[in-house]
């Protein structure tokens, strides 16, 4: 049986927040409806919830908060979308120890991003 995931984020700026899923990552946005967006790229789909509510960007962060890790096919070209939309970066491209490649950054409410390069085998799963 087929399983797949969706992330839904919340954000204090629902504008800003598609802006960066838009502009910086090359999502679409699929759905708009009062107070919330749904996008996607590909097969990734977050949705974003507009919330009043200030939080803390330090409890996004890891290892408290969640890491949304997006896997790609081109690291290197998606390092290059963020820089040149200007968007900082966390950690540059490296290569891990379990193998792949990545970069970190955090989205436009401090929701922490790992792109990824795929696994080696079915799926992008190691």
């Amino acid at each position: 049986m087929v399983m797949t995931l969706r992330v839904e984020v919340f954000a204090r700026d629902l504008e800003a927040a598609g802006e960066f899923y838009r502009r910086v990552l090359g999502f679409e946005e699929l759905n708009r409806q009062p107070g919330y967006l749904w996008m996607g790229r590909g097969t990734a789909r977050i949705g974003i919830g507009e919330r009043s509510e200030v939080v803390d960007p330090a409890h996004r962060r890891v290892p408290a908060g969640t890491e949304l890790v997006l896997e790609v096919d081109d690291l290197d070209a998606e390092y290059a979308r963020v820089v040149a939309g200007g968007w900082p970066v966390e950690s540059e491209p490296r290569t891990q120890p379990w193998g792949l490649r990545d970069f970190r950054l955090f989205d436009a409410d401090g929701y922490y991003l790992r792109l990824t390069s795929r696994g080696r085998t079915t799926g992008g799963v190691l």
